[in-house]
């Protein structure tokens, strides 16, 4: 039941900031936001906000001091759009999914481009050794 409801409040949070997101805050430093997760405590006294920025690595810096100065007024808002007696506190905490991600394709990438010489080097390869002197020739070949 619990988890049921943290799952529930975790989604209304971000749908909550994500419209306000979209409406902008005055704040030249946020860049282009997505919100990915949202993470509810227990207790639900605590959310954790993931969110990831479209840019260069100082756009990215810029919108998480953007996010983290708006962080009260983002609390208000969500306050008073939810109908709970205490308000989570918010933590914005940048995602490394997009950099994960990149990092898993171009290892993919490498095993792929692995695959290839191996497979090269397979199909020109032949057994070592002499050819087996006791060998009939009416069997089949491994």
């Amino acid at each position: 039941m619990a988890g049921e409801r943290q799952a529930r409040l975790a989604d209304r949070i971000r749908v909550i900031l994500a419209e306000r997101l979209e409406k902008g805050l005055r704040d030249p430093r946020l860049g282009f936001v997505t919100l990915t997760d949202v993470r509810v405590s227990g207790d639900l006294q605590h959310a954790s906000v993931f969110y990831t920025v479209l840019g260069t690595e100082e756009e990215r810096v810029a919108s998480g001091a953007a996010l983290t100065s708006a962080t009260g007024m983002l609390r208000r808002e969500v306050g008073r759009q939810l109908n709970v007696r205490l308000v989570p506190t918010l933590e914005f905490i940048p995602d490394a999914l997009p950099e994960s991600a990149g990092h898993i394709a171009d290892l993919l990438r490498e095993a792929r481009e692995r695959d290839a010489e191996v497979a090269k080097l397979a199909s020109s390869a032949t057994h070592a050794g002499e050819a087996d002197p006791y060998r009939r020739e009416d069997e089949e070949e491994d």
